[in-house]
């Protein structure tokens, strides 16, 4: 199978900026696979996010989603339907004064007939957990659900690919949990291929693949399994770990024998429990 997204050595230099923001970036993204992109501010992670969909168009190279080439005019709205963006600030993408209404703006906008709008917002709102809140107002809602009804609207377009640009970077912890796991929900269930910016390392532990960005230059490539314990290669990029494998790290400086790859808190766990049996 072809990748939904095929990325072959893009670069992008903003007006006035004294380096690239992409500089010979190449690489596919699988579809239904659930890719988390990281990288220090300004490595070009939200730049790159930007031409997945068209919003930025490469200077040198080519992107295809589902082999339309983005620089093609003819293309650029079955492109936007095929690749949906979510953003960091809720407030920036919701337009209506009623959360079904708000969902149902983009489809009614592609002319979808009334019947398939109704059946794309409900579903949309129960695969995020929204659907109780259809008839709220939007600017009552907590972050968290804010941002959910967001995706809920992107995905009432019936997209194949769902883009999210640090979305849960206005969020606090509990917000954030639900915005994750919902976007993973979404990925497992649904089979939507996910690529999440992110600068919370402990989002991306439950990613297929990792992705770092350095200086406009992909600087690493992997599952977290193999990313995430090399500690000394992130840290030069400024970038800090999961929390447990930060805390692996100590414990293993330490004297302790605990694999390396355990990321979640359950795995950390048993893993402790093991080394210290």
């Amino acid at each position: 199978m072809d990748p939904v997204i095929r990325i072959k050595n893009i670069s992008y230099t903003y007006p006035d900026a004294d380096r690239p923001a992409l500089d010979g970036v190449t690489l596919d993204i699988e579809a239904g696979s659930f890719v988390a992109v990281l990288g220090s501010n300004g490595s070009g992670k939200s730049t790159l996010a930007k031409h997945l969909n068209a919003i930025l168009l490469p200077q040198a190279g080519k992107v295809f989603v589902d082999g339309m080439d983005t620089i093609d005019e003819g293309s650029l709205l079955a492109i936007r339907r095929r690749v949906g963006m979510v953003f960091q600030n809720p407030d920036n993408q919701i337009v209506a004064n009623v959360v079904e209404d708000d969902v149902a703006f983009a489809p009614e906008n592609l002319g979808v007939e009334p019947r398939e709008i109704r059946r794309r917002v409900d579903a949309a709102l129960k695969q995020v957990d929204m659907y109780d809140f259809r008839l709220h107002a939007p600017h009552l809602l907590s972050g968290g659900q804010k941002q959910r009804v967001a995706i809920a609207g992107i995905l009432a377009m019936d997209p194949a690919v769902l883009v999210l640009d640090e979305p849960t970077a206005m969020l606090d912890p509990r917000g954030r949990r639900e915005v994750v796991a919902a976007v993973e929900k979404l990925c497992r269930e649904r089979g939507i291929t996910v690529v999440l910016i992110t600068h919370h390392m402990d989002e991306a532990v439950r990613a297929d693949r990792v992705l770092v960005m350095d200086r406009g230059r992909l600087a690493m490539d992997g599952t977290p399994r193999e990313v995430f314990p090399r500690t000394d290669t992130l840290a030069a990029l400024r970038l800090t770990v999961p929390d447990t494998t930060a805390l692996i790290a100590r414990l293993n400086a330490a004297g302790m024998a605990v694999p390396a790859d355990a990321l979640t808190p359950e795995e950390c766990a048993a893993a402790i429990g093991r080394a210290l049996r």
